[in-house]
């Protein structure tokens, strides 16, 4: 075994009442794919903004080609060859690609920057690795998967000897992720040391050497990964074993009916659609993408202005033409990117859990009451199990799993009756999506109507009672989920088969 390129020994860090690493270790040997695996809050992402100098750890040391290093910025250890792609990409939507690989560092030519030669300079890294953008074109015009690319052609235009992918296929389509794959094999016989963070086991046995694990901020162990089983990984992450990846379900299916959708259309967005939502079940919308369930979510709430269509909340017509109008009749949306719709990253857990119902913790003046934002605020962190030292901590500061749980507890005080979940555990670990789980069903047990939109079947198939399935608009099946199968899902997704055809009047 080869000698490793970079050691972190003994790295502490604590933040603000919180011990977010306590003596943890990493090895990373050049040519080889090394997994950080743990739950949301284990540190994984910490230890790697410690190694780029974002943090500055409070104990510990770092080797770097046999020589002890700490970096002042991002910037300084990206000269050494040491990059991130982070979850949410760094690129300036509105400049080119050439643009983005070379900002900050553009080659002059007396005094003024030289395009030519950035261009021609980009263009060898993007063909280096064939990868399938122009150096003009400008990046708010790519969609996700090549601007994940060109973030990639950034970091290597430093010479990278580390590369670091957090969550990199999150947004991705499974071709998308192929094509990414491909360019990570790339790298390894070029000898990069990759450090790659996901929660998609599936992905991790197709491509990691190496794996270490880590849970509540401390270093657990590392492996071989063909060393090691899912279960044991899973094991170690969370501390106890995972015998079934859903809880069983609790909620009573009854006879009443929560919510109607009648007849609900968005011109050149989704044809007619019917359904209902029965007290006590879990109704998933699932597709393949392009199938605008996202949408469908947005019109109902209010978000993106329905064509035609009725919605009907316990038996009563609502009239629903913005997200004020359906909040006020009981519904509650939490969007797939919570950063961007969900939360306010940088206002506390206290302020996060009322700024839907200020009503209720304000006087008949409009003075809102602390006392009583910091009592609602309490009652849900100990309702979620919410892992945070106090209600004033920024939500920002919290894992991806308890930001969830805030936005769920934003909603609950406002006294949803309807609740949609679009992607409820995208980018969660594993020990938080079970947690997730039995908050959807302690839901439908209290009798909210909850809807939830998920693109990954499993989840679909272990969690719902009925399932809709859309195809590009339209509503190609109904099921019953304990009926049905991965590939009959698969195949009303395609359009292999369609439940619902709609016929063309022949003249």
């Amino acid at each position: 075994m080869s000698s490793p390129i970079l050691t972190m020994t003994g790295i502490s860090k604590a933040f603000t009442g919180v011990q977010a690493l306590q003596n943890v270790n990493l090895q990373l040997r050049a040519g080889e794919v090394h997994a950080l695996m743990g739950e949301n809050g284990a540190g994984k992402s910490t230890l790697m903004k410690v190694l780029l100098g974002v943090h500055k750890a409070d104990e510990g040391y770092i080797t770097y080609q046999g020589e002890d290093v700490e970096f002042s910025s991002v910037l300084d250890a990206q000269n050494a060859g040491i990059s991130m792609i982070f979850q949410e990409l760094n690129l300036i939507p509105h400049l080119s690609v050439a643009e983005n690989i070379f900002f900050a560092r553009e080659p002059l030519k007396h005094g003024m920057v030289d395009y030519k030669t950035m261009r021609r300079e980009a263009s060898k890294l993007l063909e280096m690795f064939d990868i399938d953008v122009k150096p003009t074109d400008i990046v708010n015009t790519l969609s996700v998967a090549k601007q994940q690319m060109v973030e990639i052609a950034k970091s290597l235009s430093f010479d990278v000897e580390i590369l670091i992918m957090d969550e990199p296929t999150s947004a991705l389509t499974k071709r998308e992720i192929d094509a990414l794959f491909i360019l990570v094999e790339k790298l390894k016989a070029r000898g990069v040391a990759i450090v790659y963070i996901s929660h998609r086991m599936d992905e991790l046995k197709r491509i990691c050497d190496h794996i270490t694990i880590f849970r509540d901020g401390q270093y657990v162990s590392n492996h071989q990964f063909d060393e090691i089983s899912m279960d044991g990984i899973i094991a170690k992450m969370v501390g106890r074993t995972l015998d079934d990846h859903f809880p069983k379900k609790k909620a009573q299916i009854t006879d009443e009916l929560i919510f109607s959708a009648l007849n609900v259309t968005r011109d050149g967005v989704f044809k007619p659609l019917n359904f209902d939502l029965i007290k006590g079940e879990i109704l998933a919308i699932t597709g393949l993408v392009g199938a605008k369930r996202t949408e469908l979510a947005r019109a109902l709430f209010g978000a993106d202005r329905l064509s035609s269509g009725e919605l009907l909340i316990h038996g009563q017509r609502k009239t629903i033409k913005s997200p004020a109008d359906a909040i006020k009749a009981g519904m509650a949306y939490l969007s797939e990117d919570r950063k961007l719709n969900g939360i306010a990253v940088k206002m506390s857990i206290r302020e996060n859990t009322t700024m839907a119902s200020l009503d209720k913790v304000s006087s008949d003046l409009g003075i809102i009451s602390n006392k009583s934002e910091i009592k609602a605020a309490k009652r849900y962190i100990d309702k979620m199990n919410i892992k945070t030292p106090t209600v004033e901590q920024l939500v920002g500061n919290l894992s991806g799993g308890n930001q969830q749980k805030v936005v769920i507890g934003k909603w609950l005080f406002r006294d949803a009756k309807v609740m949609i979940f679009d992607e409820p555990t995208r980018g969660i670990d594993v020990g938080a999506k079970y947690a997730i789980y039995e908050l959807l069903d302690e839901l439908a047990c209290q009798g909210v109507g909850v809807i939830m939109i998920s693109s990954e079947l499993p989840e679909v198939l272990g969690m719902s009672d009925r399932v809709i399935v859309m195809k590009e608009g339209e509503m190609t099946a109904m099921l019953n989920t304990a009926d049905t199968s991965q590939e009959e899902i698969m195949q009303y997704s395609t359009g292999v088969k369609n439940m619902f055809p709609l016929y063309e009047e022949v003249i």
